[in-house]
Protein backbone atom coordinates (compact mmCIF):
# COMPACT_ATOMS: atom_id res chain seq x y z
CA UNK A 1 0.00 0.00 0.00
CA UNK A 2 1.71 3.15 -1.26
CA UNK A 3 -0.53 5.65 0.55
CA UNK A 4 -0.19 5.75 4.28
CA UNK A 5 -1.57 7.41 7.34
CA UNK A 6 -0.09 10.81 6.47
CA UNK A 7 -1.99 10.81 3.19
CA UNK A 8 -5.26 10.04 4.94
CA UNK A 9 -4.68 12.80 7.49
CA UNK A 10 -3.81 15.35 4.80
CA UNK A 11 -6.81 14.43 2.65
CA UNK A 12 -9.19 14.58 5.61
CA UNK A 13 -7.83 18.00 6.58
CA UNK A 14 -8.30 19.39 3.05
CA UNK A 15 -11.80 17.88 2.87
CA UNK A 16 -12.70 19.47 6.20
CA UNK A 17 -11.44 22.87 5.01
CA UNK A 18 -13.48 22.53 1.82
CA UNK A 19 -16.67 21.71 3.70
CA UNK A 20 -15.92 24.50 6.19
CA UNK A 21 -15.70 27.04 3.36
CA UNK A 22 -18.96 25.83 1.85
CA UNK A 23 -20.78 25.91 5.19
CA UNK A 24 -19.36 29.35 6.02
CA UNK A 25 -20.50 30.65 2.64
CA UNK A 26 -23.99 29.63 3.69
CA UNK A 27 -23.97 30.59 7.36
CA UNK A 28 -22.32 34.01 7.16
CA UNK A 29 -24.96 35.39 4.83
CA UNK A 30 -27.93 33.28 6.09
CA UNK A 31 -28.59 31.76 2.68
CA UNK A 32 -28.26 27.99 2.42
CA UNK A 33 -28.36 27.63 -1.38
CA UNK A 34 -24.56 27.36 -1.75
CA UNK A 35 -24.81 24.09 0.20
CA UNK A 36 -26.01 22.54 -3.05
CA UNK A 37 -22.44 22.87 -4.30
CA UNK A 38 -21.26 20.37 -1.69
CA UNK A 39 -23.91 17.91 -2.78
CA UNK A 40 -23.02 18.36 -6.44
CA UNK A 41 -19.29 17.82 -5.90
CA UNK A 42 -19.84 14.79 -3.68
CA UNK A 43 -22.05 13.20 -6.36
CA UNK A 44 -19.78 14.23 -9.26
CA UNK A 45 -17.54 11.11 -9.37
CA UNK A 46 -20.54 8.77 -9.26
CA UNK A 47 -21.15 8.43 -13.03
CA UNK A 48 -17.46 7.87 -13.65
CA UNK A 49 -17.33 5.19 -10.97
CA UNK A 50 -20.45 3.45 -12.28
CA UNK A 51 -19.38 3.38 -15.92
CA UNK A 52 -15.68 2.65 -15.32
CA UNK A 53 -16.31 -1.09 -15.22
CA UNK A 54 -17.81 -1.06 -18.71
CA UNK A 55 -14.36 -0.78 -20.27
CA UNK A 56 -12.77 -3.18 -22.67
CA UNK A 57 -11.11 -6.26 -21.22
CA UNK A 58 -7.98 -8.07 -22.35
CA UNK A 59 -9.85 -10.23 -24.85
CA UNK A 60 -11.83 -7.57 -26.68
CA UNK A 61 -11.17 -6.88 -30.35
CA UNK A 62 -10.64 -3.13 -30.08
CA UNK A 63 -8.53 -1.11 -27.67
CA UNK A 64 -10.60 2.06 -27.58
CA UNK A 65 -12.90 2.86 -24.70
CA UNK A 66 -16.51 1.89 -25.29
CA UNK A 67 -19.23 4.47 -25.40
CA UNK A 68 -20.41 3.69 -21.86
CA UNK A 69 -17.09 4.88 -20.40
CA UNK A 70 -17.28 8.03 -22.51
CA UNK A 71 -20.83 8.63 -21.32
CA UNK A 72 -19.69 8.35 -17.71
CA UNK A 73 -16.88 10.83 -18.31
CA UNK A 74 -19.27 13.22 -20.05
CA UNK A 75 -21.79 13.03 -17.22
CA UNK A 76 -19.05 13.59 -14.62
CA UNK A 77 -17.73 16.61 -16.53
CA UNK A 78 -21.26 18.01 -16.80
CA UNK A 79 -21.81 17.70 -13.05
CA UNK A 80 -18.42 19.28 -12.27
CA UNK A 81 -19.11 22.24 -14.56
CA UNK A 82 -22.53 22.59 -12.93
CA UNK A 83 -20.87 22.68 -9.51
CA UNK A 84 -18.64 25.56 -10.55
CA UNK A 85 -21.35 27.39 -12.51
CA UNK A 86 -24.16 27.22 -9.94
CA UNK A 87 -22.64 29.76 -7.50
CA UNK A 88 -21.83 32.08 -10.40
CA UNK A 89 -25.42 31.94 -11.65
CA UNK A 90 -26.77 32.48 -8.13
CA UNK A 91 -24.48 35.49 -7.71
CA UNK A 92 -25.47 36.91 -11.09
CA UNK A 93 -29.14 36.65 -10.17
CA UNK A 94 -28.32 38.32 -6.81
CA UNK A 95 -29.52 35.36 -4.75
CA UNK A 96 -26.17 35.02 -2.95
CA UNK A 97 -23.38 37.49 -2.25
CA UNK A 98 -20.19 37.53 -4.36
CA UNK A 99 -18.05 36.59 -1.36
CA UNK A 100 -20.27 33.57 -0.75
CA UNK A 101 -19.79 32.63 -4.40
CA UNK A 102 -16.02 32.74 -4.11
CA UNK A 103 -16.01 30.75 -0.86
CA UNK A 104 -18.38 28.20 -2.32
CA UNK A 105 -16.31 27.72 -5.49
CA UNK A 106 -13.04 27.36 -3.57
CA UNK A 107 -14.63 24.96 -1.08
CA UNK A 108 -16.21 22.91 -3.85
CA UNK A 109 -12.92 22.72 -5.69
CA UNK A 110 -11.21 21.48 -2.53
CA UNK A 111 -13.90 18.85 -1.95
CA UNK A 112 -13.75 17.55 -5.52
CA UNK A 113 -9.96 17.67 -5.57
CA UNK A 114 -9.85 15.66 -2.37
CA UNK A 115 -12.14 13.02 -3.84
CA UNK A 116 -9.93 12.76 -6.92
CA UNK A 117 -6.76 12.62 -4.85
CA UNK A 118 -8.21 9.89 -2.62
CA UNK A 119 -9.21 7.83 -5.64
CA UNK A 120 -5.75 8.23 -7.17
CA UNK A 121 -3.87 7.50 -3.95
CA UNK A 122 -5.79 4.38 -3.03
CA UNK A 123 -6.38 2.91 -6.48
CA UNK A 124 -5.87 -0.83 -6.50
CA UNK A 125 -5.36 -2.78 -9.67
CA UNK A 126 -6.78 -6.21 -9.20
CA UNK A 127 -5.10 -9.04 -10.99
CA UNK A 128 -6.30 -12.60 -10.99
CA UNK A 129 -2.79 -14.04 -11.01
CA UNK A 130 -0.99 -11.92 -8.37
Amino acid sequence: MAAGLKTVILLSFVLAVGFLLIILSCALWANWLPLLVALIFVLAPLPNALFAHCGADDFSAHESAPSAVDLGRFMTATVVVTGFALPIVLTHSEVIKPAACVMSIIGGGLVYGTILAYAAAFRQDYSEFD
